[in-house]
């Protein structure tokens, strides 16, 4: 299965696409109603409460071997506990050996910001992003799929 977190995820379309290739469940959590194709192999989950309601609703399903598309770094950490895999909407996937220096380098990155000496945000999203993300996608399935 993959599990989006929908909130300002810029490649659900390609993940539609990929998963219905595959023949995968698709679960979209999101905090406000968004459209979705109906699909019997897509469900949109709305959850509502606090700030992290749709990241606690991921963390809590997500079993070992979905996938989870999030651009959120301690979720991505949180997924990969439960044997979760985690992959950003620019095609990189975290991993064992990335979580730990992402989590340290977002820590740092939101201190400077605090300080002032930070500000700005990431580049613009683009159609390179856009293909590595599909490229990673379809290896992360396969790999998957192959045991790895």
């Amino acid at each position: 299965m993959i599990i989006i977190d929908a909130d300002g995820c810029p490649v659900k379309d390609e993940t539609y696409r990929v998963a219905q290739r595959y023949g995968l469940k698709v679960t979209v959590v999101a905090n406000s109603l968004m459209r979705v194709p109906q699909e019997e192999w897509l469900e949109l989950v709305l959850v509502d409460g606090g700030f992290n309601a749709a990241d606690d609703w991921i963390a809590e399903h997500v079993v070992k071997n979905d996938i989870v598309v999030t651009a959120d770094i301690p979720l991505a950490a949180r997924c990969m506990e439960k044997g979760g895999r985690a992959l950003n909407p620019r095609g990189e996937p975290f991993t064992e050996d990335s979580i730990g220096d992402a989590l340290a380098s977002r820590e740092l990155m939101s201190q400077l910001r605090d300080m002032g000496a930070v500000s700005g945000g990431p580049a613009p999203f683009d159609k390179r992003d856009r293909s590595r993300f599909l490229h990673s996608l379809d290896g992360l399935i396969q790999a998957i799929r192959r045991g790895r």
